[in-house]
């Protein structure tokens, strides 16, 4: 990939929206696969009272509306502002109790998961039905849509198109104790192919720190994919 091509597929945005400021893909078809899109909001006269508590809407007792979910909730039920990266928020948003939990949540996987899977991190990979594992670098694309495999050879595979995730690990005892991540096999859709590809990620048994990064970008992964099939279901 040239980079204009990979320059215009990260180009920002700044817009503002009816719910703040939003620094958003310049290009639509280049939005990343974990983003929701804002929700339209409860119409002011269909909400008289809170959908939290039921206090009525007054002159005191003013109306807001979540920036995630798009209810209406008085200001004691929805007087948190808070981070809403999945949305492209530049600052912190109004939000109810339950969403503000949620998003709570997912800023973990922004401020240190997502930077592990953009960093990469060397893994033995046999793709499809090859004989023999190539050694290489896999990450994560700056605009998140693709996860890119760099060794002797070069392949992208968008997000999207994984349709199945599973965390390889040893070290589980029937009895307790802890597994350690190994690897992790995932099923995608090529384009113009019929059926699914197997792509397998082995972690190396070299220096600790590097099999440490490893098990850490697989941990993100597999944190990350749950985020792709929840914006699937939204």
């Amino acid at each position: 990939m040239s980079s204009e091509v990979a320059a215009r597929r990260d180009a920002k945005k700044l817009v503002r929206s009816p719910s703040g400021l939003r620094m958003v893909p310049e290009h639509r078809a280049f939005g990343s696969p974990f983003g929701l899109e804002e929700p339209q909001w409860v119409p002011d006269k269909e909400c008289p009272r809170c959908m939290q508590c039921d206090a009525k809407f007054d002159f005191l007792t003013r109306k807001h509306h979540c920036r995630r979910c798009g209810k209406c909730f008085c200001d004691k039920c929805c007087g948190q502002k808070v981070p809403l990266r999945r949305m492209c928020f530049v600052d912190p948003v109004r939000q109810c109790a339950e969403c503000a939990l949620v998003s709570h949540k997912e800023a973990e996987f922004y401020d240190k998961q997502l930077k592990v899977l953009l960093s990469g991190a060397t893994f033995l990979v046999t793709l499809g039905d090859a004989e023999k594992p190539e050694t290489m670098v896999c990450r994560l694309s700056g605009n998140q849509r693709y996860l890119l495999l760099e060794g002797d050879s070069r392949h992208e595979i968008e997000i999207t198109r994984i349709s199945a995730v599973q965390v390889l690990t040893e070290g589980f005892q029937a009895g307790g104790g802890n597994a350690r991540a190994t690897g992790m096999s995932l099923q995608y859709t090529a384009p113009g192919a019929e059926g699914t590809t197997q792509l397998k990620l082995t972690a190396g048994e070299d220096a600790s720190a590097s099999r440490r990064q490893s098990t850490a970008w697989l941990v993100a992964m597999h944190k990350a994919t749950k985020l792709l099939y929840e914006s699937r279901d939204q």
